[in-house]
């Protein structure tokens, strides 16, 4: 076996000592079955009770694609892995078909990992997809928001604040793992959709097949500079956020926040603005360093990314905005609040409801002992979310179970569906800020540190 294929390398920075189970996500693609057989390998080499389960997702979308799941699980089958199919059910989208396609077989996989008692599933993602995903968004402009993005896919990534998705195949080329399957008699499916141009990536990929003129070198460069540059602006505006934030019922930086320095600032601006306003992206890089460009000099309000932002002598504040707040609905487990919160759900009232507290009911609320303006507390408290029967306000909801059955716990917004490990500092300093579930710790060696 080729030295840069052995399996005791491509782990070596991943500890999954914790672990009896594993799950990989197996297409029946080249990439993803090298990454059954390598993984399969180094467990048998070094941890062989650990039991690893082939997962496929049947995205239902083209003819033929239950009969390739069916391929994959008897694959598995020789080679004495446990194999499971899950497949997206339903009506698929007439538009953005990939994106939700995307989002469905991640859903779908996180599902399969629960079900096997695990959080960690291993995905075939190559060098190859990190060069085409850099260069994807390098085409689409130079803003510090693609900037950011042209680090690539993180080696760990947690999605939906509980399952890990690792890579650990990122640093390798697709024609390795290619010529190592051949080497080992096993042949890959082809995925149509791989080729199909009407999309993005294959569009890239074509033009990148068989390419000798260094750009998939030059753009795994960019991602391994873009990443350690991220790492650091993560880890210095979770340093700003520890050091000049509170939360008194509205997020709160002290004054001396204007005079922090500015690229480090304005990004940990901008993650407290789609904190406080419950966006899934991080505001525009423009507008927040034109916000922060003002403090100390002025008083002002503003608003940015559903948030309203007051500077003042004593602090700059931070509550969401009170337009466009949630119509009130049924309580639901696992259902996501406004970006902001998500709701737990044991034996409510049946006819009981979440609606925003309203400025009303807010007024009622007490502030004493908080050290911010009482207009700004209540129009804070106004925009969380209550439980309301019959016109009654029966409580606001917090991340303690209420006496009628829902709880309310706060989420980081930006990445509560995705949780880069190139963002795990920035997003533990917001957890701890907003009381919000703390994000579980990586399978890396070395925690997250410069590797993430």
């Amino acid at each position: 076996m080729r030295a840069d294929l052995d399996p005791l390398r491509l782990y070596s920075t991943f500890d999954f000592a914790e672990h009896r189970t594993l799950v990989a996500a197996v297409s029946g693609g080249s990439d993803s079955l090298a990454l059954l057989f390598l993984t399969k390998s180094w467990l048998d080499r070094i941890a062989p009770d650990t039991k690893l389960v082939a997962v496929t997702v049947d995205h239902g979308l083209r003819p033929g694609s239950a009969a390739e799941a069916e391929e994959v699980a008897k694959i598995a089958a020789r080679h004495r892995v446990a194999h499971r199919t899950m497949t997206w059910t339903g009506e698929k989208p007439k538009t953005g078909v990939p994106a939700a396609a995307r989002l469905a077989r991640y859903r779908l996989l996180a599902e399969a990992a629960r079900l096997e008692g695990t959080d960690v599933i291993l995905t075939g993602h190559t060098a190859d997809d990190q060069a085409e995903t850099v260069l994807m968004r390098s085409q689409r402009g130079t803003s510090d928001d693609d900037a950011r993005g042209l680090a690539g896919m993180a080696p760990v990534t947690l999605f939906d604040g509980a399952t890990w998705i690792v890579r650990p195949l990122l640093g390798t080329r697709r024609r390795a793992l290619r010529d190592y399957l051949r080497g080992i008699g096993e042949s890959w499916l082809d995925d149509p959709t791989n080729v199909n141009q009407l999309f993005e990536r294959p569009r890239v990929r074509a033009a990148l097949t068989g390419a000798e003129d260094g750009r998939v070198e030059t753009a795994l460069d960019m991602a391994a500079q873009v990443g350690e540059e991220r790492l650091r602006l993560g880890d210095g505006a979770a340093a700003l956020i520890r050091a000049h934030a509170s939360l008194p019922g509205l997020i709160r930086l002290d004054p001396t926040f204007a005079g922090a320095e500015t690229t480090t600032a304005v990004y940990a601006l901008r993650i407290l603005l789609g904190v406080a306003g419950g966006t899934p992206h991080l505001p525009d890089a423009a507008r927040a360093a034109a916000l922060f460009g003002r403090f100390g000099r002025e008083f002002f309000c503003a608003t940015l990314s559903r948030t309203a932002l007051d500077a003042r002598r004593d602090g700059i504040f931070l509550r969401r905005e009170a337009r466009n707040l949630p119509a009130p609905l049924t309580p639901a487990d696992n259902a996501a609040w406004d970006g902001r919160f998500r709701l737990r759900v044991e034996r409510p009232p049946s006819d009981a409801l979440v609606a925003p507290l309203g400025s009303t009911q807010a007024k009622k609320a007490g502030i004493e002992g908080v050290n911010a303006p009482a207009s700004l507390i209540r129009a804070a408290q106004a925009t969380l979310p209550a439980l309301w029967r019959g016109g009654e306000c029966l409580g606001v909801l917090t991340a303690k179970s209420e006496p009628y059955g829902v709880s309310a716990m706060p989420i980081a917004a930006p990445w509560a569906l995705f949780l880069p490990g190139f963002d795990l500092a920035p997003a533990t300093a917001i957890a701890e800020l907003i009381f919000a579930e703390t994000p579980p710790a990586p399978p890396l060696r070395s925690h997250i540190g410069s590797k993430a």
